[in-house]
């Protein structure tokens, strides 16, 4: 337990320690959020916060390699963690400097899903919620065409999910938490200590990105928070239901923002303020309110999602579900 604790205490005051002195190097690179766009904030923001990410998660990764070493597959598996959150990363950075089209940035992280995958980062058994009976995926090309679209998913998940100030950052704190919690009562030694280290990194970072916001995360921030939640739940049972259940609000609006804006014969990757966030902003809601929101749903249907059945898992991932898209609906129509 103590390995456990260090590796939590050392990302989080690695983060804590190194935000504010990126914060001025992004001020002095000019890699920053100018005002106006889909982002309603004051002044110009350094976007550069998946740097200090990246480093506190890199010391506890380092630690867990001194203390708790992985073994058999899951370190060949959790080296094409680390190696895939270095491509994703470094493409994040390229667009945090020169701002992509929208089609490099899918190459980028096409490329982070490839390594994964070249790692055997894939899914290919799942659990079936009426049966409780693990059924594998086959053939062995769907199962990869499965995983490449769940980590794209993730990560653009994420990143839309970017809007408010501390939203994905907190909320990929408490998916890694219960990530971590979920892995360890399952007796996944070193695997439970990689989502650790993640929540620690972010819970460092958030005092700055916590409304109103002194640093943005960036895409390379968005995009190292995205890859890390959904690759990591891929390594063990049953997390992959703990990341949709955790994620369910911002996985809807993802689907339901690339549903509207085709409906609306425009470019689904065409960014607008028409994500649930935004809207509950523009109508009034506090944005400190709507984030806190967030977390509390995120917290419950975590919850849920580790110690319900596999049919309750469904049922309430269906209803709340529905609930989402219902308010996504009616809000699109007012």
């Amino acid at each position: 337990m103590f390995s456990y604790l260090l590796v939590f205490l050392a990302a989080f005051g690695c983060s804590l320690v190194l935000t504010p002195a990126v914060r001025h190097l992004a001020l002095r690179w000019q890699i920053v959020a100018e005002p106006g766009g889909r982002r309603r904030h004051s002044g110009r923001l350094p976007r550069l916060g998946g740097l200090p990410l990246l480093a506190a998660y890199g010391v506890g990764v380092g630690l867990i390699y001194w203390r708790l070493p992985p073994s058999g597959d899951d370190a060949l598996r959790l080296r094409g963690v680390v190696l895939g959150t270095l491509v994703i990363f470094l493409g994040g950075l390229i667009d945090d400097r020169w701002e992509l089209p929208a089609l490099p940035q899918f190459l980028i992280q096409a490329a982070g899903a490839a390594v994964a995958m070249a790692y055997i980062v894939f899914i290919e058994v799942y659990t079936n919620p009426f049966t409780g009976e693990l059924t594998w995926i086959t053939p062995r090309i769907l199962a990869l065409a499965v995983t490449l679209f769940w980590i794209l998913a993730m990560i653009n998940a994420v990143n839309w999910l970017d809007g408010l100030d501390g939203l994905a950052t907190g909320v990929g704190a408490i998916a890694a938490l219960l990530f971590a919690w979920h892995s360890y009562r399952l007796g996944q030694t070193a695997v439970a200590a990689f989502p650790l280290a993640l929540a620690g990194a972010l819970l460092g970072f958030l005092p700055y990105n916590f409304s109103p916001a002194r640093i943005f995360l960036g895409t390379a921030g968005a995009y190292f928070l995205g890859y890390n939640l959904a690759t990591l739940a891929i390594l063990s049972p049953a997390k992959i239901a703990t990341a949709l259940l955790v994620l369910a609000v911002p996985i809807l609006d993802w689907a339901w923002q690339i549903f509207d804006r085709l409906r609306q014969r425009r470019s689904p990757f065409q960014g607008d303020r028409g994500h649930l966030h935004f809207r509950l902003a523009d109508r009034g809601v506090p944005v400190r309110w709507i984030v806190l929101g967030y977390y509390g749903v995120a917290v419950t249907f975590g919850l849920v999602a580790i110690f319900a059945t596999g049919l309750a898992k469904v049922v309430i991932l269906g209803v709340g579900g529905a609930a989402v898209l219902g308010v996504l609906v009616w809000l699109s129509g007012r």
